[in-house]
């Protein structure tokens, strides 16, 4: 079984909050890019940004998450692990690119032991579970999926 740890991961909407989390001491950051979030309302970062987003974190030992809304092709950029809002994307990626790191986002509406169970059958290595969850729905499920190996809830 994986040893877990604890990772502080903070959101990055914008350069500003980026260096803010890097300089604050977060282990990774996640955002979006203009090109494929459907956060309309954030400052995506457009692809000339986002790589040197992702350079800036990689060179303080940073990892990125990138956030997909829509569909983002092989060559856009390279991150540690895509962010995904729905098993079919989920399906696309594994399929074709077996190796990358798949983070189900809270738009799953993840909410059982079960559910996130399902989803580290199909590879998925992290569930940012459903907003509505209680904190003691949530370390129940995270307390359910320990013995199972499932690290990250």
């Amino acid at each position: 079984m994986k040893q877990s740890t604890l990772e502080l991961l903070s959101p990055a909407g914008s350069w500003e909050a980026l260096e803010a989390a890097v300089r604050s001491g977060a282990d990774a950051v996640y955002l979006g890019g203009s090109l494929f979030s459907a956060r309309a309302n954030t400052q995506n970062f457009d692809h000339d940004t986002l790589k040197q987003a992702v350079a800036y974190c990689h060179a303080r030992g940073v990892k990125v998450h990138l956030a997909v809304n829509t569909i983002l092709l092989d060559h856009e950029i390279k991150t540690d692990a895509v962010i995904v809002p729905d098993t079919g994307l989920l399906h696309l990626l594994r399929h074709a690119a077996p190796t990358l790191q798949i983070h189900a986002s809270t738009q799953m509406s993840v909410h059982t032991p079960e559910g996130a169970k399902l989803l580290a059958e199909q590879g998925v290595s992290r569930v940012v579970l459903a907003r509505e969850l209680s904190l003691k729905e949530i370390k129940e499920i995270s307390q359910s999926l320990k013995d199972s190996g499932f690290a990250h809830v």
